[in-house]
């Protein structure tokens, strides 16, 4: 299968906010990610089963104001908007709608 991303995937267990954006709103859900790109990100959770495809999605970094990926340094992500592409047993992938500086 040919690879489809758009962005260099890092991979990093970031603690993020996820809040689903529907009519009825969920609880945020607090999850890491898998691995992130400035164009999107993969989250571990077990909500997947539960969420329809195309939900769209505030996501909030918290902790610390950076944290090391590999000898890079993340930036906060705040109030990312993004929707999902797709789901498996461990998580579901995160398409942001427009790219995201990760790193300074």
């Amino acid at each position: 299968m040919k690879e489809q991303r758009l962005s260099k995937r890092f991979a990093a267990k970031l603690p993020i906010k996820l809040e689903l954006i529907t009519a009825s709103r969920l609880r945020p859900l607090d999850v890491k990610t898998k691995d992130i790109s400035a164009s999107g990100a993969f989250i571990y959770t077990k909500e997947a089963s539960y969420i329809p495809d195309d939900t769209r999605f505030i996501l909030n970094s918290y902790g610390p104001n950076k944290r090391n990926i590999r000898g890079w340094k993340f930036k906060q992500l705040i109030n990312c908007t993004g929707t999902m592409v797709r789901s498996t047993s461990e998580g579901i992938a995160i398409r942001f709608n427009r790219p995201v500086e990760l790193f300074v």
